[in-house]
């Protein structure tokens, strides 16, 4: 009696031995470090990682380790001192073309690595980072929209053949002016029927005919909760492609956005990529206008001067044939036939229709590509920092059409394999609805992230020592068995948070302390089943047998209504109660395992098969 299987006890020794693998990484910690990445015109090669060593050598600035990766160097420091010193040195000696940026980098050994045994990601209330609060620039959206709807309406008119004079856009939407009443009503039962979201009103234009087409205050609040979306889902895609671990994207009232991001100590890199607004149009060349005319200052209605990264002119049509808002998937490489970078696109139903509309009529004629950045610079003004945003817009490549295409095609013309890779990044996560202003900017340090942990850790201790004495003084020698059994539940659920690269935060270990005190109840109600059963008379082997399987209905009711819980916050929590609910309900299933099943193992191996005179409980 009370005997276990061979195979159980081998289960339960593969479930711990994978446990202490998984939860290992976590004792070695994080070093500071700084990640080298080029910019622009700028590579990360070998020359750059002995210039980096020599500057810190004769800076006297002790390295742990540098570490080469593609496009990247990652030098290792013992301490935060040495590397917040260190940083000014390299920034110095690489120049502007690189990007100097504090990490913190996991300290795991190569042999845990080879298991995949990763550290837990700490949240940004233990390790540090940084906490930005964004405003969508709702203006610029609206503009944006009633742009758009001035390109279908032009496109709209000329298709029915409907003759304007003016069509223009303005705060209150789309003006259009009319030779003749004909037209205007005309265009008035069109318009109506095709944008019924929009207002759409007879005005005075003097001795002419005119409309104005306006989004409604229904419509209007459409679009600026349209842009909020977006941006939320474009800067989520883009602190994944960044590898942020757990980052939080959440709305804030109307407008606003809050980002935090744990782990990052520099804030330069991450608002470069999360404010970046890069992309792309791909526009008709006018070939039927002379350049030199427009650089004189004489550019034809319907056509605008852009600029080469060379410098050379260039005269493009304003009708866009295809824009980032289009693109689907982007991914960079070097082109097959020059060695070039390039972004390979794909375009959307939409953007593909387009596309392939344009070149079957334009074989043999060229078509620009054209990227677009905001770029935000800050300036002196009366000694006070003032910032606004620039748009830059630069011709990449001017190319012949040779054949026609519709959904996939490459875009070269790139200055790096740096920017290829960017310029993918940006459109694969997408374009930002809006602009995007960061109005707040908080950094928590790592010695506060430091101190939440010592404390955190310091309750999961006394909460652990003072359950571990009352279980070994009340229940003796079982006592110590539950008390084994509550240290390897820690250790599971950290190598669970581990293995699923959970983030572990202040809620998280508030989850834990509770864990601790109900990981024990399962064996007290088991041990006082034994009690009882003891007091009834019974054998000890029989009182073993019955305690553990009539305790079994009670603790697994009281759990399951726990985990239900749990999960309910997990489902419809956000921020902290999420990070309780997920350490909780972890807690909830190894202590299942460990109280029932693993001090089960333990107490047949000390009394199965034996004839016990008493129990030590």
């Amino acid at each position: 009696m009370n005997r276990y299987a061979t195979w159980k006890y081998l289960l339960i020794i593969f479930i711990v031995a994978t446990g202490a693998i998984y939860a290992l990484p976590n004792l070695y910690g994080e070093d500071p470090a700084l990640q080298i990445s080029g910019g622009r015109n700028a590579e990360v090669d070998a020359d750059t990682a002995a210039t980096v060593s020599r500057t810190l050598e004769e800076a006297g600035l002790a390295i742990k380790q540098v570490e080469s990766e593609p496009g990247r160097l990652l030098v290792r420091f013992t301490d935060t001192e040495t590397q917040l010193a260190a940083v000014d040195f390299v920034k110095a000696a690489l120049g502007n073309g690189y990007i100097v940026a504090l990490n913190l980098a996991p300290a795991t050994p190569g042999w845990l690595e080879s298991f995949n045994a990763l550290p837990m990601y700490l949240g940004l209330d233990l390790r540090g980072g940084v906490h930005f609060l964004m405003e969508v620039d709702m203006p610029a959206a609206l503009e944006k929209a009633i742009d758009g709807y001035a390109t279908e309406t032009r496109s709209l008119l000329r298709e029915e053949k409907i003759r304007y004079l003016q069509l223009r856009t303005g705060e209150q939407g789309v003006h259009m002016v009319f030779s003749s009443e004909q037209d205007r009503d005309k265009a008035h039962g069109l318009l109506g029927d095709e944008f019924q979201s929009l207002l759409i009103e007879v005005v005075e234009t003097g001795d002419k005919a005119g409309l104005l087409a306006r989004p409604g205050e229904q419509e209007i609040r459409e679009i600026e909760q349209f842009a909020l979306q977006q941006n939320i889902l474009t800067l989520r895609n883009r602190v994944n492609e960044l590898g942020v671990a757990e980052p939080v994207i959440q709305q804030q009232g109307t407008s606003r956005i809050v980002v935090q991001l744990p782990g990052v100590q520099d804030t330069a890199q991450a608002k470069r990529i999360l404010g970046a607004t890069a992309t792309l149009e791909y526009r008709a060349v006018d070939i039927e206008h002379d350049v030199q005319r427009a650089v004189d200052g004489k550019v034809p209605s319907g056509s605008e001067l852009l600029y080469e990264r060379n410098g050379n002119p260039v005269l493009l049509k304003k009708s866009i044939i295809a824009t980032g808002d289009m693109i689907t998937n982007a991914r960079s490489g070097l082109d097959q036939t020059s060695g070039s970078p390039m972004v390979s696109v794909t375009l959307d139903s939409k953007g593909a229709r387009n596309m392939l509309k344009f070149t079957k009529e334009n074989v043999g004629k060229p078509m620009a590509v054209v990227f677009i950045e905001n770029r935000t610079e800050t300036t002196l003004v009366d000694g006070k920092p003032v910032s606004r945003t620039v748009k830059v817009e630069e011709v990449v490549s001017v190319a012949t059409i040779r054949d026609v295409f519709s959904k996939r095609f490459q875009t070269t013309g790139l200055d790096s394999s740096r920017e290829a890779h960017e310029l993918a990044l940006v459109l694969r996560s997408g374009a930002l609805a809006a602009p995007i202003e960061i109005i707040e900017e908080r950094t928590v340090g790592p010695s506060l992230g430091k101190d939440n942990i010592e404390r955190g850790f310091q309750s999961v201790q006394i909460g652990f020592v003072l359950v571990l004495i009352f279980m070994a003084l009340y229940y003796r020698a079982f006592g110590l068995v539950a008390d084994l059994a509550l240290a390897l539940n820690l250790v599971l659920i950290v190598a669970v948070l581990s293995m699923l690269q959970a983030t572990l935060t202040l809620p998280g270990i508030a989850g834990i302390v509770l864990t601790v005190g109900m990981a024990v109840d399962a064996n007290v109600l088991i041990f006082e089943r034994i009690r009882e059963e003891l007091r009834n008379g019974n054998s000890p082997q029989a009182s073993i047998q019955a305690g553990y399987e009539k305790a079994l209905s009670t603790i697994a009711d009281a759990n399951i209504t726990t985990l239900i819980a749990a999960v309910v916050l997990l489902s419809f929590g956000t921020g902290p109660i999420k990070g309780f609910a997920v350490t909780l309900s972890i807690g909830i299933v190894t202590s299942m395992f460990t109280a029932i099943m693993g001090t089960r193992a333990v107490i047949n191996l000390l009394y199965g098969g034996r004839r016990n005179a008493r129990l030590m409980i």
